[in-house]
């Protein structure tokens, strides 16, 4: 679905930095800032479509709602943690709203896919929202079921929406990692270039016996 559609749909006011030239990281003087959290599939590009919004200030990429501490990316590769990738980003309610963010989350994964996003599978790709307050639980249900009877699925969407819990910082090299890449930081890192020879779901087949191998020793 085109997010022109969604944002019909659901009423959505949405502004595009680039578009505006402004420079979302400069602090308002006088702004309580905002928190949300979305996982939809990997947090690389994920991140990227926040960051490009007018009113977020920071973004940021780590793991949320698994079953044990510390998780690193290999082990949330490896499918051992219950995580999910996610994207946190912090914004200005003044300048874009919650169900503003919400059409972005829904406009950019596919939301009836359960535990994959394209060629990526696993556990750590579902698509879930977690809320910081009462309130983003009722806007994210309310705008989930407004998206549903839109009539612009044929499927049940999936996307779960909790309660957030720990939030674990990604390693730095997923931070922003496109913008990254563009400026050529990553092909001096050889775990870094791994990472672009294979997709997502392949390199945790691949590093699953690693893990499990590092979890058993000692």
């Amino acid at each position: 679905m085109s997010k022109s559609r969604i944002n019909n749909e659901l009423h959505c006011k949405i502004q595009d930095n680039r578009s505006l030239g402004n420079n979302i990281f400069t602090e308002p003087e006088i702004t309580a800032m905002e928190k949300a959290i979305f996982g939809a599939g990997c947090f690389w590009g994920v991140e990227a479509a926040f960051r490009k919004i007018n009113g977020v200030m920071n973004t940021s990429v780590g793991y949320m709602g698994g079953h044990f501490e510390n998780p690193i990316y290999l082990d949330v590769c490896a499918r051992i943690t219950g995580h999910a990738e996610v994207v946190q980003v912090e914004f200005d309610p003044t300048v874009v709203s919650y169900n503003d963010l919400l059409c972005v989350f829904w406009s950019i994964h596919d939301p009836t896919s359960l535990n994959r996003q394209g060629p990526d599978r696993g556990e750590q790709y579902r698509s879930v929202i977690f809320f910081h307050t009462e309130e983003q639980g009722a806007i994210a249900k309310r705008s989930k079921q407004a998206l549903q009877m839109s009539g612009q699925y044929d499927k049940d969407i999936v996307t779960e929406i909790k309660p957030a819990s720990t939030y674990w910082l990604a390693e730095e090299y997923h931070q922003q990692y496109f913008e990254k890449k563009k400026r050529g930081e990553n092909r001096s890192d050889r775990t870094r270039q791994t990472t672009t020879h294979f997709s997502r779901s392949q390199l945790s087949i691949s590093l699953m016996p690693f893990v499990e191998a590092i979890r058993h020793s000692g």
